[in-house]
């Protein structure tokens, strides 16, 4: 029998109707000869009701109970799900993290996955149970619950199907495939048949939500193929992410980008001399903060303006870091922007061929939107902008730049 993980998201399993829907769906593979791992996330709003909680009772909750307290959502999920299986005759197992186990480090809240453990899931497909596993958790050296950062129940299921060599990884969700850009925000939006691993790393690492950026860094190293599926209309086909292929380059523009979770950061007047860079960004990185966009720019007296961009959450306590680092290298000042936007444009195709950026930057300048930092890799063009202007800056790139066509009729583009 092929084995198959699938991974069901917040709002698939939202409800005890919606539960009910994917163990029918269980059961049809089931019984179409699948052994299947099913990864679930907490039912929709519960892992955020369970921080609200904390915060209740503390400004600044302990990390280590936060995560035995926000863990438990996954728990009531897979719990839920295995007794419906059980009830309508498809026998069926949950296990926890420690259970298995999946091992991690302590870095509660953000915990990186070391191995796991697949004896007893092994057995419990031997004896033809469907196993059902509670995502987003782990376990550290000490024995403590971790969990491994929000929306990690994909990084659970990519894992899982690396560590089983399943034939494929389907990630259910409340949308039908990656798309060209957020049809919210941009109506020609369409979406993709394939995708290159690179392409999504660039995107979910760009603001695209459909998938996890380390589920997805993770999918690569291990060649799972993934897959990207509606839960609520399994007659729409997903969007498949794997290794590209030379079809996938004659797309010059893959897709846009938006990120609107931004701030950036200036330190102005700072003496322009070797370790200068390291000096500042050395406690960011120690504190955990990470730093996207950078751009220096040196000036005649021998000084120097540094401007980074990190994600708004991390904005206060990035602040407090420089203003202290301020003061020990006599900058002349510190400001800073709360609400920047992030726009991107991606593709492999942008590897062999010249005139993106060039184009790009044209179409913000006949929108009138001014570029404030610029910052390029070889298969994507990122500007940030001032954030009143991103939605149409998104939407004015991918008219422009996007193809507007629908895939030919069986050829895995992008």
């Amino acid at each position: 029998m092929a084995l198959v993980v699938k991974k069901f998201g917040g709002t698939s399993v939202g409800s005890i109707d919606r539960i009910k829907k994917v163990a029918d769906h269980a059961a049809r593979a089931r019984a179409g000869g699948s052994d299947l791992v099913i990864v679930v996330s907490a039912m929709a709003g519960e892992t955020n009701r369970l921080f609200a909680l904390a915060s209740e009772l503390s400004e600044a909750p302990d990390v280590r109970e936060n995560d035995a307290l926000v863990a438990t959502g996954e728990q009531v999920s897979a719990a839920l799900l295995a007794i419906r299986l059980n009830a309508i005759g498809y026998p069926a197992i949950s296990f926890l993290a420690h259970q298995m186990p999946v091992q991690t480090d302590a870095n509660h809240g953000r915990a990186r996955i070391k191995s796991i453990g697949c004896d007893r899931v092994r057995a419990a497909l031997g004896a033809g149970r469907i196993v059902v596993i509670a995502g987003y958790q782990g376990l550290d050296e000490h024995g403590d619950i971790t969990t491994l950062g929000r929306g990690a129940s994909d990084l659970t299921a990519v894992a899982m199907a690396a560590a089983l060599k399943a034939s494929a990884c389907e990630i259910f969700t409340d949308v039908d495939g990656v798309y060209t850009a957020d049809p919210n925000i941009c109506p020609k939006a369409r979406k993709l048949k394939r995708i290159s691993y690179d392409e999504m790393l660039e995107m979910a690492g760009l603001g695209a939500k459909v998938l996890q950026l380390r589920s997805v860094e993770l999918a690569r190293r291990f060649n799972v193929p993934l897959v990207v599926r509606s839960s609520f209309n399994e007659e729409i086909e997903g969007t498949w992410v794997g290794h590209e292929d030379q079809s996938m380059e004659d797309v010059l523009v893959s897709g846009v980008a938006l990120d609107q979770n931004q701030s950036k950061i200036t330190l102005t007047g700072v003496e322009d001399v070797p370790g200068l860079a390291a000096r500042i960004f050395g406690p960011i990185a120690g504190a955990g903060i990470v730093v996207d966009m950078i751009i220096q720019n040196a000036s005649a007296d021998g000084r120097t303006d540094l401007t980074f961009t990190v994600a708004r959450g991390d904005l206060r306590a990035a602040l407090d870091l420089v203003k202290t680092m301020a003061n020990e290298i006599r900058a002349r000042g510190v400001r800073h922007e709360e609400q920047v936007a992030k726009v991107s444009v991606v593709g492999i195709g942008m590897r062999s061929h010249a005139g993106v950026a060039a184009k790009m930057f044209q179409v913000l300048a006949n929108e009138r939107i001014n570029i404030e930092m610029i910052a390029t890799s070889e298969i994507k063009v990122s500007v940030v902008v001032n954030s009143k202007y991103g939605e149409l800056a998104m939407r004015a790139l991918h008219d422009a730049l996007v193809d507007d066509k629908p895939e030919a009729g069986g050829a895995q583009t992008f």
